[in-house]
C-alpha cells in the first residue's frame, strides 16, 4: 500500500509537467503541419478562423454536458472579459504569428515563442500573481532561471555558427524562396505576436478566478477568437478559391490543429494555468523549439546549427531552474497548510514576540 500510495503522490505532482510536455510534443507536429499547408497556399487567416470553429464545435458538447453544475452564469461584463481574452489569444495573436511562420521558418518562429516565458514572468511579478523573494534561493533561482533562458533563446536566434552535417542526407523538406522571403516583415510580426501571447496567459490566470470552467472557457475563446478572426479574413481575402479547403494537407492541418491544438492543449493550459499558474504553462515553450530543432534535422533533412545546440542546452538549465524555483514555493505553501490552526496562531505569535528575527522563524 505505501508503495502505490508513493507512485499516487507522484503522478499528482508530475501531473502538469506531463501534460505540458505532451502540449509541446503536440505543437511540434503544428509547426511542420502548418509549413506545409501553407506552402500549398493555404491562406493563414482563413486557417485561423476554420481552426477555430473546428475546436470550439468539438469542445462543445464535452463543455456543456461535463460542466453543467459548475458553470458560472455568464454575465455581460464576464462576456466581454472574454471577447478579449478570444482577441489576445486567438484572432489577434495567432493571426499575427501564423503570418509570420508563413514569411519565416518554424524553427524561428518557435525559438521567439520562448521569450513569452520572460515576459510572462516580468508581468505576472508586477502584477502579484507570481511570488519573488530576491532574499531566498526559491526567488533567485527563478530570477536566474529566466534570464538564463532568455540568453538561450537569443543564442539560438542571433548566432548560428557550423552546421551540422546530416549523416542521413535527407532532403525532404524544402522550402520556397517567395514563401520566406518577407523576413523583416515576418520578424516584426513575431514578436509582436509574443507580446500579445504573454498578456493572454496573464489574462487566463485572472478570468479563471472569476469563470472556473476550462472546458467552457476553451469552448468560448475556439467560437469568439473563430467569429472575430472570420470578420478580420473577411475583409483581406474576397475570393471564394481562397475559403475552399479540399480533403488535402489543408484539411488536415485545419482539423489536427482544431481537435488538438485549439481544443485539447488550450484546455490543458488553462488547466495547468489554474494549478501552477501562467509562468509555468510559459516555462514549457522551450521544449518544442529542441524538439522542432530536432524533427527538422533528422526527419526533413533541415540544418542544424551549433548555436542551436548551445542555445537549446542553455534554455534547458534557465527552465530547471524556474521550476525548481516554483516546486519549492509550493512545496512551503504546503507545509504551511498542513499546520492546524492553533500551530499557525503560535507560530504567528513567536515571530510578533521575536520581531520577527528569531533564527527558528526564517523562511526556508
Amino acid at each position: 500500500m505505501g508503495p502505490r500510495l508513493q507512485m499516487g503522490g507522484m503522478y499528482k505532482r508530475l501531473k502538469p509537467h506531463l501534460l505540458m510536455t505532451l502540449a509541446q510534443i503536440g505543437y511540434t507536429l503544428l509547426y511542420f503541419i502548418t509549413e506545409a499547408s501553407f506552402n500549398r497556399g493555404m491562406n493563414p487567416h482563413v486557417y485561423i478562423t476554420y481552426r477555430h470553429l473546428v475546436g470550439g464545435v468539438v469542445m462543445l458538447p464535452f463543455a456543456y454536458f461535463l460542466e453543467r453544475t459548475i458553470r458560472p452564469k455568464l454575465t455581460w461584463a464576464l462576456f466581454l472579459e472574454i471577447f478579449v481574452l478570444s482577441l489576445l489569444g486567438v484572432s489577434l495573436t495567432l493571426n499575427m504569428y501564423f503570418a509570420s511562420l508563413k514569411y519565416t521558418s518554424p524553427a524561428f518562429v518557435s525559438s521567439m515563442v520562448n521569450t513569452i516565458a520572460s515576459m510572462t514572468f516580468v508581468i505576472a511579478v508586477l502584477l502579484k500573481l507570481e511570488k519573488l523573494d530576491v532574499k531566498s534561493p526559491r526567488g533567485m533561482a527563478k530570477i536566474v532561471g529566466t534570464v538564463v533562458s532568455l540568453a538561450g533563446v537569443t543564442i539560438m536566434t542571433l548566432y548560428k555558427g557550423a552546421a551540422i552535417k546530416n549523416l542521413w542526407g535527407a532532403q525532404l523538406h524544402t522550402q520556397g524562396s517567395v514563401v520566406h522571403g518577407r523576413w523583416l516583415e515576418g520578424s516584426t510580426l513575431t514578436v509582436v505576436s509574443c507580446i500579445t501571447w504573454s498578456i493572454w496567459y496573464i489574462m487566463q490566470a485572472v478570468t479563471l478566478k472569476r469563470y472556473p470552467a476550462q472546458l467552457s472557457l476553451t469552448t468560448w475563446m475556439n467560437f469568439v477568437g473563430g467569429a472575430q478572426s472570420a470578420v478580420f479574413t473577411a475583409c483581406i481575402a474576397h475570393r471564394p478559391a481562397e475559403w475552399t479547403v479540399g480533403l488535402d494537407i489543408n484539411l488536415w492541418s485545419i482539423l489536427y490543429a482544431g481537435v488538438v491544438c485549439s481544443g485539447l492543449i488550450i484546455f490543458i493550459q488553462l488547466w495547468c494555468t489554474e494549478e501552477k499558474g501562467p509562468v509555468f504553462v510559459t516555462m514549457f515553450n522551450p521544449l518544442s523549439t529542441i524538439l522542432v530543432a530536432v524533427l527538422a534535422y533528422f526527419v526533413f533533412g533541415e540544418k542544424l546549427y551549433v548555436g542551436s545546440i548551445i542555445g537549446g542546452v542553455v534554455v534547458i538549465i534557465g527552465l530547471y531552474l524556474v521550476l525548481w524555483g516554483k516546486e519549492k514555493d509550493q512545496d512551503l505553501d504546503a507545509d504551511s497548510q498542513k499546520l492546524p490552526y492553533s500551530a499557525n496562531s503560535e507560530l504567528k505569535g513567536a515571530i510578533d514576540d521575536s520581531g520577527g528575527k528569531g533564527e527558528n522563524f526564517q523562511g526556508t
